[in-house]
């Protein structure tokens, strides 16, 4: 059984207004509380972390399998990107970087 396009219209209308509902809280309260110095500090990690959790991942377990190797594309790529981004500070130079190196790296290395 499936639902009728207007019907799932609503509910993706739904998510999003709970979506945005939700942030728009937590803004309206963090602009009316002070948040302690630890916490600031703490908070500035979180990007990282998300974005190390979403990548690590399929830079060392390309198909689910642990490839530590230099026959492993992804990770050279990303290692690059990382060299770059550590030396140029510049996020939009290593992902240009990174998808080329991963680009012809998977055309060069054999799969």
């Amino acid at each position: 059984m499936t639902a009728a396009p207007a019907t799932l219209g609503l509910i993706i209308l739904g998510m999003g207004m709970v979506t945005y509902a939700i942030r728009l809280s937590l803004i309206a309260l963090l602009g009316r509380i002070e948040v302690p110095p630890l916490v600031r500090r703490a908070l500035r990690f979180v990007p990282p972390a998300v974005l190390s959790a979403l990548i690590l991942p399929e830079l060392l377990l390309p198909g689910g399998v642990l490839d530590l190797t230099l026959g492993n594309a992804r990770l050279l790529a990303g290692t690059l990107a990382a060299l770059i981004a550590w030396r140029s500070r510049n996020a939009l130079l290593a992902i240009a970087a990174g998808m080329v190196a991963l680009w012809i790296l998977q055309a060069a290395l054999p799969h």
